[in-house]
Formats: structure tokens, C-alpha cells, sequence
């Protein structure tokens, strides 16, 4: 298995035509079906009331949750907390709640499970900071094959050189080179970061004992409580 050091090389390294041709072979086009940032179930009036058992997940870096804060409403930031969440994988449900250690940060969810800056009206959806928007966002539903790496949701239905397709009903469409290209820079740029990242939550990790309902998130920062604060 290579190291993350030897991945991030590759990553550095990748051709930005290369994957650009790739995302093209593939075609895509965004349809705003929401797919993407909705959780499976939802709100569906069927549903039994409660959280919904598979929320929307999508991996967010801690410089991203900051630029988000500050793209509230006219002059005021939104809270961490309306922001992220802790990822909820590793966690376990202790009497008191989640509990646990986790090592990445996920974009906040509503009650429904969908992101929270997703809108929908007469069933086109939107993001409400659409400029801001994550690179996990940005590049969806593409995904690069190298170790380290995070794969957004959905199975892989396609494959082209490096670049992987995930399930999404706007795959097949064409594409023009120019927004070909786009994608493919923040593709790669993702990339980058995402074994930079993992590079430095190892770098920073130190075991914790987390009592009962407390939850540890460990970034590239160091150890941090749900509410983004650094814990002592």
C-alpha cells in the first residue's frame, strides 16, 4: 500500500488535461435533481418521525466551515455549529448521545437529513451558497483512484484514467471543455487537499479517553469539540 506521502506526489502530479479528457469521455451535466444533497429517506411522510437513519454526508475541510461562517446573511456568520457536524463514522451512541472519536468534519444536516444549505423549489434544487460551496461539492459526482482519497456518495459507476463516476442521473451528457477543464482542476485540487488533510490529522493525533457523551473530533487543527472549539 502506498504511504500518503507517495499518494500526494500523485496527486500533484496529475494533469489537469488528462482528467479534463476523462470528465468529458464520461459527460456530465448537473440536472438539480438535489440527489446529491439530500439524505436517502428524508422526510417522507411514510417514514417513521425521528432523525432520519442515513443523513446527507459530505466531508468538509476546516478552512471551508470557516468561509461558510462568513457567508451568512448580510454582515452577520453563521455558527460552527449551523456550518458542520462531527463525521459521524467511529462515533458510537452512548446513554447521553454520540460519543466517540471521528476524524473528519461533515457538512450540517436539517431534521430531514439534507444538507442544510440545500433548497428546493417545484423540485429544482439549489445551494444556498452555491460561491462557497465545498469541494467535495464542486466535484461531485466525480471522485480521483488514489489511496487516501475521499469517495463521495454512491457506488462508482464508471471509470476513465484516474477519474472515477458515482451514481448520478447526469452522467452521459455532454459537457463543453471549458467547464470539462473547471471540474477537473478543482478535482485534482481536491485531491491535494484531502491527503493534506490526512497527512495532518496523523501528524496531530493524540489518543484521547472520551467520557460519556462526548465526542472528539480530530483534524488537521488538532483535537476539537463539536462546536469547533480546540480542546485542551
Amino acid at each position: 500500500m502506498e504511504s500518503l506521502e507517495s499518494e500526494l506526489d500523485r496527486a500533484r502530479d496529475l494533469d489537469v488535461a488528462d482528467l479534463a479528457d476523462a470528465i468529458e469521455s464520461i459527460g456530465f451535466e448537473c440536472t438539480r435533481c438535489g440527489a446529491c444533497c439530500t439524505a436517502d429517506a428524508g422526510c417522507d411522510s411514510e417514514a417513521e418521525p425521528g432523525a432520519p437513519d442515513d443523513p446527507h454526508t459530505a466531508t468538509v475541510f476546516p478552512d471551508e466551515i470557516r468561509r461558510l461562517q462568513a457567508s451568512g446573511p448580510g454582515d452577520t456568520e453563521y455558527d460552527f455549529r449551523d456550518v458542520a457536524r462531527p463525521m459521524p463514522y467511529g462515533l458510537t451512541d452512548g446513554p447521553d448521545g454520540p460519543e466517540g472519536e471521528t476524524f473528519e468534519w461533515a457538512l450540517q444536516t436539517d431534521d430531514c437529513g439534507d444538507c442544510t444549505f440545500y433548497e428546493e423549489t417545484d423540485g429544482t434544487g439549489a445551494c444556498t451558497v452555491h460561491e462557497d460551496r465545498p469541494l467535495i461539492c464542486r466535484t461531485y459526482p466525480f471522485s480521483v483512484a488514489l489511496g487516501g482519497t475521499t469517495q463521495p456518495m454512491g457506488d462508482a459507476v464508471d471509470e476513465a484514467g484516474m477519474v472515477r463516476a458515482h451514481e448520478c442521473e447526469g452522467l452521459g451528457r455532454e459537457i463543453d471543455r471549458e467547464d470539462a477543464e473547471e471540474l477537473a482542476a478543482a478535482l485534482k485540487e481536491r485531491a491535494v487537499r484531502e491527503l493534506e488533510e490526512a497527512i495532518g490529522v496523523r501528524e496531530q493525533y493524540q489518543p484521547v479517553e472520551t467520557g460519556a457523551g462526548e465526542v472528539v473530533v480530530h483534524d488537521s487543527e488538532g483535537q476539537k469539540r463539536p462546536d469547533g472549539t480546540h480542546r485542551e
